[in-house]
């Protein structure tokens, strides 16, 4: 299966990587020498590589947290991740203060430590000192995207996010961009609060797509300005789309994400009388209206946004998201939700099954797109010379999503109880098997730092 079409035929692994491709190779079996995985009634997929997730590394109160969430992103059928050091995510002060500290302190704390290929995508925050001087320095060292915020208390200012993108477009780079607008969003807030509407419904109604399409329509401004490429991360509302899609068509370099939980899950999530439920998707943005959806799967569909990706963050209902229960304000809710584990299955089960979009426009969003856009170069396709990063699936398989039979660190799904179509059988990353009809096969540490090359957009 491949962008281009699908066909039948056998691939030959050879080492880690993709050596032949061709409609029989069975005369190379006969001898003993070469082990055959029969894949008869499955689709062989390239995996999919999620560009967008919050893994937090381990720490010494939980040291397995990111080997299990390498490992959840194997079930779902990911092989290789990225994810940031914004804080929260086990990264310390000194990080939030040196691109070039929070890399270091990424490589050190993640050696030897997941189950899938994974890389960094460095989260520039507005307490560092001396962010345009090393952003050369970061792509040099195998990392050519980084994400700024206008929003939150790290956020960026747009001076210097304009120059980001100038100086990480000069050199091959491309910033990713959390696009809500500051100034729209804190006096909703403030004022909400003020009304004593506190509970975590109000989160979402604080966040309008008015205030995501402003600051996307800024974004688009910028690299206009820049002649740089720019991405959108986690667009959710047919608002910000249009001024994605506007860019486009003017020969801009922009392109955009939405996530799982968009294309799902709608606003009505906020409507529950069990408030830890609603703040279980406390995400920023929060969840639309389902003409929003709608919107965004046309996008999917005309190529107006580009890829797919999780925003996987590990909050659980225990810890994290428990404060909402105590009456915590909505504003001090954690923001985000797991779905690590859960990209493909969304993707083939509300996307291809219900037929949203082909087979191939899935590969292409999950898997061939992530990897041109973001320097991943050997992978996101079965092709001659490409690691073999393979997924056996079975699209016929019906199963409904639970909690309980997931893998990753947090203690819930936003998707719980729904009924899909597919299922990953097993998985295989640089050729070697990690998740083997239905179980972990793999290594901890066998996933290799990527060093990624200049991007292509």
């Amino acid at each position: 299966m491949t962008v281009g079409g699908t066909r039948r035929a056998d691939v030959l692994i050879d080492r880690a990587s993709i050596e032949a491709i061709e409609d029989d190779l069975t005369t190379l079996a006969e001898g003993g020498d070469v082990e055959v995985v029969d894949a008869e009634g499955l689709l062989v997929l390239p995996g999919a590589i999620d560009v967008h997730t919050h893994t937090r590394v381990a720490s010494d109160a939980e040291p397995d947290r990111f080997f299990q969430d390498s490992v959840a992103a194997a079930f779902g059928g990911t092989t290789t991740f990225l994810a940031f050091n914004n804080p929260g995510t086990g990264s310390s002060p000194a990080a939030e203060r040196s691109l070039l500290e929070g890399l270091r302190e990424f490589r050190a704390a993640t050696l030897a430590d997941s189950a899938i290929d994974f890389a960094p995508s460095l989260a520039i925050s507005g307490r560092m000192e001396r962010v345009l001087e090393e952003l050369p320095a970061i792509v040099d060292e195998g990392v050519p995207t980084a994400k700024a915020f206008m929003v939150f208390d790290f956020r960026l200012d747009e001076r210097r996010i304009l120059e980001a993108i100038r100086v990480l477009g000069a050199r091959g780079g491309m910033l990713q961009l959390h696009c809500e607008d500051p100034v729209l969003i804190d006096a909703a807030v403030a004022e909400a609060l003020a009304r004593g509407d506190t509970g975590p419904a109000f989160h979402a109604s604080s966040r309008t797509t008015e205030a995501e399409a402003v600051a996307t329509e800024r974004a688009m401004a910028f690299a206009a300005a820049t002649g740089a490429p720019v991405h959108v991360v986690h667009l959710s509302s047919a608002a910000a789309l249009r001024h994605v899609r506007e860019a486009k068509a003017a020969g801009l370099r922009v392109h955009a994400e939405t996530c799982p939980h968009y294309l799902a899950l709608t606003e009505e999530r906020y409507r529950g009388e069990d408030v830890l439920d609603v703040a279980s998707c406390v995400i920023s943005p929060p969840l639309r209206h389902a003409s929003d959806q709608d919107a965004l799967w046309s996008g999917l569909a005309a190529g107006d946004l580009d890829l797919i990706a999780t925003d996987h963050v590990p909050d659980r209902l225990a810890v994290e998201k428990a404060q909402a229960a105590k009456g915590v304000p909505f504003n001090e809710i954690s923001n985000g939700a797991p779905g690590i584990e859960t990209l493909l299955t969304i993707a083939y089960g509300r996307g291809v099954a219900a037929q949203r979009m082909s087979l191939e426009r899935m590969v292409d969003l999950i898997s061939t797109t992530p990897a041109r856009l973001f320097g991943l170069r050997d992978k996101g396709a079965i092709e001659v010379g490409r690691d073999a990063d393979l997924v056996l699936f079975d699209p016929e398989a019906r199963r409904t999503i639970r909690a309980a039979e997931l893998h990753h660190t947090s203690d819930y799904t936003p998707y719980e109880g729904f009924e899909v179509r597919g299922a990953v059988r097993s998985v295989f990353v640089r050729g070697r098997a990690v998740i083997r009809d239905g179980a972990f096969v793999g290594e901890r540490g066998y996933g290799r730092f990527v060093e990624r090359g200049p991007i292509e957009a």
